[in-house]
């Protein structure tokens, strides 16, 4: 039998390691992994038109299916174009591993066409970056790639020069043990012990949850029921914590809407469940914190804590909940519910007010349409910027739909590529893009993607010709929009251009039509609805602290709007507090 090359190694340790697809771009430095993957069934070459969108694909892929995910761009250039969707991919703690691939080996560091130094560039958005400058390192180098990415939930790059990569390997790939799943981890019993006496001790206990209590949400609702506490989120946690959810009191942030800013503030004590929120203005300073975290690294980093619990939420809860003495008294989650209810009441109207009639379209009632006809296990990827408004307090999360977006990140343009590495993890799942028209327009050319590979994704573009968020942070600092305003094609005809369905929504009496036939469609499919880009009501009084990005300095509520079916929520837990 012939001897592998070093590419060949490469592709078969990422098949053993569970990687069904690379994403990306050919070139000539990429050809031997390209042709390599050619020969190999087990794994398929995904053509993109844009490296970034490769990188965002597979952070996407990963966050889908929880394994590891991988993407690929050619020499200087071309890998260079992956930074964006891995710094996303590195952030949102996707396991994503990267291949660079580089100049030949010999021209390395003589200023050679096309010359980077792809191994220190990609550190920053990565847990491990390194170079195969010699075939003895395969396989272990790749080995150690995987498991930083796995073990560690993030980035992994590998650098290889194709020269290298057509060389014969040193040993075959099938005698390296990979580990491709990471283990449980509790707190020792001194934390919980600990944790359980504050608890004890405090009359209102606050639950704020993220991502982290992913897989949780049982232990959460059991616990918030013995300790009778009110359960906020930030954004990331909305899709594992808000559904089925009696203790809802909504979400913090720029976003946020609903109590969970009082409930965090008026409590004894505020425990952090698996969420590294970074907005600490938003964080009491007065109540005594804990944080529980699977990431020690992310401790104590946003807000003094009384107490430091390095573990997994579920395990962490399993050995907590049945050491606390249970509550009674409901006053504070009761008072806080009502709060929550009488919160979401107030700002209804802002979307319900003669919507089916007002032209440009609210996009609050596209969003809320769209929440209405979307699959029951739907997967929405959300671009960034206004369209995270609407995701954030339309989108209803049951525990089988999936909300994705750059959230830790923040990149525009990121909707569209994700879309596509969720629709390959399973075609006959629906997987829906809540575009931007800013974002998408940046990587539209990957759309192309789309009708190419006959992926049946449903875009669905928030038109509003401008980047509205950037406007609202340029009103909230006092300054006139400037820069802000697109003239844009129909796009809707761009779609059908490209060999896809498209549709043009102008009014509201066409939106759910259109919908229901975009989603019927058995390909991919755009529907441009207009919205209305003075969609925003600012609430009457504004700090004078400046917003810098989605920071807010001292202002606890600057977007205020509808709140879908949340409000519906809202009231249902109401008939669980005991009435006078």
């Amino acid at each position: 039998m012939a001897k592998q090359n070093v590419a060949e190694q490469f592709v078969d340790i990422l098949v053993r390691a569970g990687v069904k697809r690379l994403y990306g771009v050919v070139g000539d430095s990429l050809n031997p992994v390209v042709d390599a993957i050619r020969r190999t069934p087990e794994i398929d070459w995904i053509q993109v038109r844009h490296e970034e969108t490769a990188a965002f694909a597979a952070g996407a892929e990963a966050q889908v299916t929880g394994k590891l995910a991988a993407c690929a761009g050619s020499c200087g250039p071309g890998n260079l174009h992956l930074i964006n969707g891995l710094y996303d991919a590195h952030r949102s703690m996707a396991p994503v591993l990267a291949l660079a691939s580089h100049i030949p080996s010999s021209e390395i560091g003589l200023g050679y066409f096309q010359e980077t130094h792809p191994d220190q560039l990609f550190r920053e958005c990565s847990h491990y970056s390194e170079m195969i400058s010699n075939p003895k390192q395969m396989p272990r180098l790749l080995q150690t790639a995987i498991q930083h990415a796995v073990g560690q939930n993030g980035v992994s790059v590998v650098s290889l020069p194709g020269d290298i990569a057509s060389e014969t390997a040193p040993e075959k790939a099938a005698e390296t043990a990979l580990v491709t799943s990471r283990p449980s981890v509790r707190p020792g019993d001194a934390e919980i012990e600990k944790l359980a006496a504050m608890i004890d001790e405090a009359d209102k206990v606050t639950l704020f949850c993220g991502s982290g209590t992913a897989g949780a949400h049982a232990e959460v609702m059991e616990f918030a029921e013995k300790i009778k506490s009110p359960v906020g989120h930030a954004l990331r946690g909305k899709e594992w914590i808000q559904y089925d959810n009696p203790y809802d009191v909504g979400m913090s942030g720029l976003l946020g809407y609903g109590a969970a800013y009082e409930a965090t503030h008026e409590c004894d004590l505020l425990i952090l469940l698996g969420t590294d929120f970074p907005y600490n203005a938003f964080l009491p300073d007065d109540v005594k914190i804990v944080q529980v975290d699977i990431r020690p690294e992310h401790l104590g980093r946003r807000s003094k804590l009384d107490l430091a619990v390095w573990g997994d939420v579920r395990e962490t809860l399993r050995c907590l909940t049945p050491r606390v003495s249970p509550k009674t008294n409901r006053k504070f989650l009761d008072k806080m519910l009502k709060k929550h209810a009488d919160a979401l009441e107030g700002v209804i109207k802002a979307y319900t007010r003669k919507v089916e009639k007002h032209v440009p379209i609210h996009p609050e009632y596209v969003a809320s349409v769209l929440d209405d006809l979307a699959a029951d296990d739907a997967v929405f990827t959300v671009d960034t910027g206004m369209c995270n408004v609407w995701a954030a307090r339309y989108l209803t999360p049951n525990g089988k739909r999936r909300i994705i977006g750059s959230f830790s990140h923040g990149s525009m343009a990121n909707a569209l590529p994700q879309a596509i590495g969720a629709q390959f993890t399973d075609r006959g799942r629906q997987v829906v893009s809540m575009s931007g028209d800013g974002g998408f327009s940046m990587l539209m050319g990957d759309f192309l993607t789309l009708v190419q590979h006959d992926l049946p994704v449903k875009v669905v573009l928030f038109n509003n010709s401008s980047l509205g968020m950037v406007e609202l942070e340029m009103l909230v600092a006092g300054l006139p929009s400037y820069g802000t305003a697109n003239h844009n094609p129909d796009f809707a005809a761009v779609a059908r251009a490209c060999g896809a369905y498209g549709v043009r929504v102008e009014k509201p009496k066409q939106l759910a039509g259109a919908l229901k036939d975009a989603f019927a469609h058995k390909g991919p499919a755009l529907v441009d609805v207009v919205t209305d880009p003075n969609a925003l009501s600012i609430p009457p009084k504004i700090s004078s602290e400046m917003v810098t990005g989605f920071a807010l300095s001292a202002s606890k509520i600057v977007l205020d709007g509808g709140v879908g079916r949340m409000v519906q929520m809202a009231r249902s837990n109401l008939r669980n507090v005991p009435r006078p």
